[in-house]
């Protein structure tokens, strides 16, 4: 119960947050919506960041000035791309697999980042380690939330426990 209010906490924050224009901000803070589309055999996930941050952690772990825009194709993009394969894993049935980035979307001051595994015939098992922007801020919390076959599970990680896991019959 105590976890629950936690992730509605969290989640309220960043919404509050993300609704000021302003570009600075004390809460460090992602949210990462799984869910697996039995009829599309895909696992489909939306990753929310804030753009500075994540434009801060891209600029540090690239050497070069990495500015997030609307532009889709770009070479900021390969950055984007990269970054999440290497900080957002999956293990499904007990297999490693990779992320295909999908797309991207900015409102406000936030990014949506658009992410999908393929070729998911069956399901037993999920695992996600979730370290995005672990690297830049030690107090980062990434509020993951899994809604496979029916069920709705959601963590608050941390650097400290950076992984959620579901298992199903």
């Amino acid at each position: 119960m105590k976890l629950v209010r936690c992730i509605i906490f969290s989640f309220l924050m960043v919404t509050i947050c993300a609704s000021y224009t302003s570009s600075l901000h004390k809460y460090y803070i992602s949210n990462t919506q799984i869910e697996y589309v039995k009829a599309e055999k895909s696992i489909q996930i939306i990753s929310r960041v804030f753009i500075d941050d994540l434009e801060k952690v891209l600029t540090e772990r690239y050497e070069k000035t990495i500015t997030i825009n609307d532009v889709s194709g770009n070479e900021n993009d390969a950055y984007l791309k990269d970054y999440l394969n290497t900080k957002l894993q999956f293990k499904i049935n007990n297999k490693e697999r990779t992320l295909n980035f999908v797309g991207k979307e900015i409102s406000g001051n936030l990014i949506k980042c658009y992410l999908e595994i393929n070729k998911v015939k069956h399901l037993k098992s999920i695992e996600v380690s979730n370290q995005i922007l672990f690297d830049l801020f030690a107090e980062q919390q990434n509020i993951t939330k899994l809604n496979i076959n029916n069920t709705t599970k959601s963590y608050l990680l941390s650097k400290q426990n950076s992984k959620a896991k579901l298992g199903f019959n």
